[in-house]
């Protein structure tokens, strides 16, 4: 699943192309990815005409400010992202121009959106879980959605002070409650095993339990990691790519994540895997006692 880092890179790229584009028709062959208007045919008049006024992120979710006090939202979920281009189609299916954009992964497109200009903005998505809404801004701002989502571990009003506060009041392993999305915003299983392994923390340690140094650690590491994340754009291990149709960097240098019977790139012992909550973790039995 796209983390904090690669939607923060999607929206990056996303700024600096679209701003000022004009919907003119959208294109589907799953309708169910659009849940709001649930009516397709509905979503297609309400949004025809909008212009793009600027693109954010929210956690895991891309949120573009469009004319007329509304807000297309976009979570990509597993296997989604969105690709900037030109596609024509033909028998059945839309073919890009030569380049990184006709690799595999690229081409599991099923919805697109046609802008006045000419210019085109894919949604790729080979399990088709993506989610597409178009809301009313202030209505979007109000919801319980976001209202629940943690704070953005990257503000920089999110002090280690905050970050103690919170932490210490979750039961739960470190692992799990990284990935809360109700504790904090964006981090998932990829950097949440890369997090722990930079601050030596094992990933079933008890949060409330974590001593401070401990907990230090973890806030500096996740910093760290995200930062350099979002420099490299993101990591494409399986299916994300940047608007561009390339795959990030980040996955040259992980030090954890997949790496199961690799040694660490600390001490040179065999990098585990386990299950935590369903969901695997990677770590170091040595480094992360």
């Amino acid at each position: 699943m796209p983390e904090l880092p690669e939607v923060e890179t999607t929206v990056s790229g996303l700024n600096k192309k679209v701003q000022g584009w004009i919907f003119f028709d959208v294109w589907t062959d799953f309708k169910e990815m659009v849940k709001r208007p649930k009516n397709f045919l509905q979503f297609k008049k309400e949004i025809r005409g909008k212009k793009i006024k600027e693109v954010r992120r929210r956690a895991k979710n891309i949120l573009f400010k469009l004319s007329d006090s509304k807000t297309l939202l976009i979570h990509q979920k597993m296997t989604g992202h969105l690709l900037v281009g030109k596609w024509q189609f033909k028998k059945g299916q839309w073919i890009p121009s030569p380049g990184p954009m006709s690799e595999k992964f690229n081409t599991f497109i099923h919805l697109l959106f046609i802008f006045k200009n000419g210019q085109m903005l894919a949604l790729s998505d080979l399990r088709k879980f993506s989610k597409v809404e178009l809301w009313r801004t202030k209505e979007l701002e109000e919801s319980e959605y976001l209202k629940k989502l943690g704070p953005e571990p990257l503000d920089k009003d999110f002090t280690f002070k905050k970050f103690r506060e919170i932490f210490k009041k979750q039961k739960g392993k470190i692992k799990q409650v990284l990935m809360n999305q109700e504790v904090i915003a964006g981090i998932g299983n990829i950097y949440s095993d890369e997090i722990l392994w930079e601050a030596k923390v094992n990933p079933f340690y008890q949060t409330n339990a974590l001593a401070d140094k401990e907990l230090k650690r973890t806030y500096q590491a996740m910093k760290k990691i995200l930062r350099r994340a979002i420099k490299l754009k993101g990591t494409s291990i399986s299916d994300f790519r940047t608007i561009s149709g390339e795959k990030g960097y980040y996955g040259k240098e992980k030090k954890v994540y997949r790496r199961e019977g690799e040694e660490c790139r600390r001490c040179c012992s065999k990098i585990k895997r386990v299950k935590i909550g369903g969901r695997s973790a990677h770590f170091c039995p040595i480094c992360q006692k």
